[in-house]
């Protein structure tokens, strides 16, 4: 049964605590990564209808990055400057996340907002000056929107804003060494440089969402009086010899226009592979695996399967 004790968390919100009998074992990693893809695909689609009511023009093309996993730590060492960080809940359940809006991001939007063509000012402030709160406002409204339709579930979620602040150590949104899987937005719009959006999810967030229904098992006797559907085997012919193309997916990155114009032969663009590696089929993730060696040759070993 459920616990009667909920844990209080930043002493603002709380999060119920459930007995193993009904949660079971917690999800790893690497089982949460194809869950959040699917989120990220999902969601690619309803903010770029969120955010088309907030322009009041055509939808931009929204794209979700392969979800990398992380820390608090490791978030605000990626983190160069200013940013504006908003801790966001889930509802029912109270289930904590972060977005992160880079400055750069945001004051390419504001030039817009204001007629201009999304020119950075030189240099960048400091600080947000008011118009680039209000106008951060605006998109945590569209994201809200955006999660609570891409997030399916026998109960629909309500996704709003908490708090938000420059500092990740001052927001405090979850502890500093919790296991996140993360999510990169890229939002792009013809004639403008493209923009995105980080969001950061907790393990304990994710199994929350993802978890699927539970059903009670069939009675004996009905088990018994029915035959079980014939289902098609991709072992045997015709479908055993069709070739498929996959895809293992080692790094997905996002670099600002205004870098990716000025690179020259001997830079180097520092990246990050996934301890999970997703493998796609027609952009959809179907296994995931770890980096391996074989043969003198690169390889992937499966981990999960589904």
């Amino acid at each position: 049964m459920a616990s009667s004790a909920p844990a209080t968390l930043s002493g603002t919100y709380r999060k119920a605590a459930h007995c193993t009998e009904l949660l079971g074992k917690a999800p790893s990693l690497a089982e949460l990564v194809p869950a959040l893809s699917l989120i990220g695909e999902r969601l690619s689609r309803t903010l770029a209808a969120a955010l088309a009511r907030l322009a009041g023009g055509d939808p931009p093309v929204v794209s979700a990055g392969m979800p990398m996993d992380g820390t608090l730590a490791s978030l605000q060492g990626d983190l160069e400057g200013l940013a504006a960080h908003t801790l966001m809940v889930l509802d029912p359940g109270g289930l904590p996340l972060l977005a992160t809006f880079e400055a750069e991001t945001v004051f390419r939007l504001v030039d817009r907002t204001f007629g201009g063509r999304g020119v950075l000012p030189d240099p960048i402030p400091e600080a947000f000056p008011l118009s680039a709160l209000l106008l951060v406002d605006q998109i945590e409204t569209c994201l809200g929107q955006a999660l609570g339709a891409a997030l399916e579930g026998p109960t629909p979620y309500l996704a709003r804003s908490l708090r938000r602040d420059t500092s990740l150590r001052q927001l405090d949104p979850f502890p500093r060494g919790e296991d996140l899987l993360m999510l990169t937005l890229e939002v792009e719009e013809t004639g403008f440089a493209p923009w995105s959006l980080r969001l950061s999810f907790p393990v304990a967030t994710l199994a929350a969402v993802t978890l699927p229904p539970r059903r009670p098992a069939a009675s004996k006797g009905r088990a018994q009086g029915r035959r079980p559907p014939m289902r098609p085997d991709a072992r045997r012919e015709p479908f055993a010899s069709i070739p498929v193309e996959v895809t293992a997916l080692l790094v997905d990155m996002t670099v600002p226009m205004a870098r990716l114009s000025a690179l020259s032969p001997g830079d180097v663009l520092p990246v990050a592979v996934a301890r999970s590696v997703p493998l796609q089929l027609g952009g959809r993730t179907f296994a995931t695996g770890a980096v391996g060696e074989l043969d003198d040759r690169v390889a992937v070993q499966i981990q999960i399967a589904f």
